[in-house]
């Protein structure tokens, strides 16, 4: 579970680390939101 923790931590600061760049991959940023939305679902789950 806390390895679940850890995965859905390290996306949430990928996602701000992108979003702080002058011109953020929009893309990207869908597609780590939708990973931790996973992480997420998977958490609550267990």
């Amino acid at each position: 579970m806390s390895a679940l923790q850890t995965k859905h931590a390290g996306l949430e600061r990928q996602i701000q680390a992108e979003m702080s760049r002058p011109f953020p991959d929009e893309t990207l940023v869908q597609d780590l939101k939708r990973r931790k939305l996973r992480l997420k679902d998977e958490l609550t789950q267990n």
